[in-house]
C-alpha cells in the first residue's frame, strides 16, 4: 500500500513538471520559423526562459550596422554604402526606411546582408518599433498582443522624399545669375542653368536696343542718316553690364563638365572660338562631384 501511494506521488509531480515547461518553453525551431516565415526542422535543447527568447528576438531586430553614403543616383534609385567593416554595400531607393534626403556622406545605419543594405535609416534616429514577428514571440511567452497591433510598417521613400530646396525656374536662374552670383567663378552650373540665362540675357538685349531705337526715333537719331546715340550707348552699357555673370556663368558650366574655366579663353580663337564654347555648353553634366563641387540640384545624371 505504501508503495502505491508513493509511486502516485511521483507520478503526480512529474505531471505537474511537464505542464510548467509546456508553458513557458518554446524551441529555436519555433524562432526560426517565425523569424523567416519558413518551416524549420532544427531540433535542440528547448530555450527554458522568456528572457532568452527576448534576447534572442532583439539580436534579429537590433539597429545592424553604422555606415556612410558613398554615392546615390536618385534618378535611378541606386547607390552604395561604405559600412564600418570598410566593406560596400549597395542599396536601392525601396530599402530607405524613413523620408530623409540622402547625399554623399550622410551618417547611416542599415541591416547588411550578402553585399546589400536594407532597413537604412539615419544614424542617431531612434530605432523601429518591433516587428509582427517580435510581437508573435512576446505573444507566445504571455507577453500583450494589443502594442502590436498599433505597429505601422516602415514606409519606403525615394526620390520623392528629397528635402532639399526648390529648384528655381528659368526666370529664377536668369535672376541668381545676375545678383547673388554676379561675381561668381566658383562651383558649378548645369545646362538647364546656363541656357536659362542666355535666353532671358538675349530677351533683355532686345528690350534694350528696342527702348533705345523707340528714343532715338523720339529724338530724331534716325532721320538724315545721323547716328542712334542712345541705342548704341544702351547697348554698350548692357554688354558693360552683363559681361561678369555671362563670364561666371561660362566658367561654371565648364566647371560641371570637369573643364578648368579657364578654357573659356578658347573664344579669342577667330572664327571657332564661339563654336567651341557652344559645343561645351551642350555637354551632359557629370555625373558625379568632381573638384568644383558637387552634382548641381535636379541635374540629370
Amino acid at each position: 500500500e505504501k508503495a502505491g501511494q508513493a509511486e502516485i506521488r511521483q507520478r503526480r509531480t512529474a505531471e505537474t513538471q511537464e505542464g510548467e515547461e509546456a508553458a513557458e518553453l518554446i524551441s529555436p525551431g519555433h524562432i526560426v520559423t517565425m523569424l523567416s516565415g519558413q518551416p524549420s526542422h532544427f531540433h535542440a535543447r528547448p530555450l527554458r526562459s522568456a528572457g532568452t527568447l527576448n534576447s534572442l528576438v532583439g539580436r534579429s531586430g537590433g539597429r545592424g550596422m553604422r555606415g556612410e553614403v558613398l554615392h546615390y543616383d536618385e534618378t535611378q534609385g541606386f547607390g552604395f554604402i561604405t559600412g564600418a567593416d570598410g566593406e560596400r554595400y549597395t542599396f536601392a531607393r525601396e530599402d530607405l526606411r524613413r523620408e530623409i534626403a540622402i547625399a554623399r556622406g550622410t551618417a547611416v545605419e542599415f541591416q547588411p546582408g550578402g553585399g546589400q543594405a536594407r532597413d537604412i535609416f539615419p544614424a542617431g534616429a531612434q530605432s523601429a518599433p518591433p516587428t509582427g514577428v517580435a510581437a508573435a514571440a512576446h505573444a507566445r511567452t504571455g507577453a500583450s498582443v494589443s502594442s502590436a497591433a498599433q505597429i505601422a510598417q516602415p514606409r519606403h521613400f525615394g526620390r520623392a522624399a528629397s528635402t532639399g530646396p526648390a529648384e528655381p525656374g528659368l526666370w529664377g536662374y536668369f535672376w541668381r545669375g545676375i545678383t547673388e552670383n554676379y561675381f561668381n567663378f566658383t562651383g558649378r552650373a548645369r545646362r538647364k542653368e546656363y541656357w536659362a540665362y542666355c535666353l532671358f540675357w538675349f530677351v533683355a538685349l532686345l528690350a534694350v536696343t528696342g527702348i533705345g531705337i523707340f528714343a532715338d526715333a523720339a529724338m530724331g537719331n534716325l532721320d538724315d542718316a545721323e547716328m542712334p546715340a542712345v541705342t548704341i550707348g544702351l547697348f554698350g552699357l548692357f554688354l558693360l553690364a552683363t559681361f561678369l555673370p555671362g563670364l561666371g556663368m561660362t566658367v561654371r558650366r565648364l566647371h560641371d563638365i570637369g573643364l578648368t574655366g579657364w578654357l573659356f579663353l578658347v573664344i579669342l580663337i577667330p572664327t571657332i572660338g564661339s563654336l567651341i564654347i557652344l559645343v561645351f555648353a551642350l555637354i551632359p553634366t557629370q555625373a558625379r562631384e568632381n573638384q568644383w563641387g558637387p552634382v548641381p540640384a535636379g541635374a540629370r545624371t
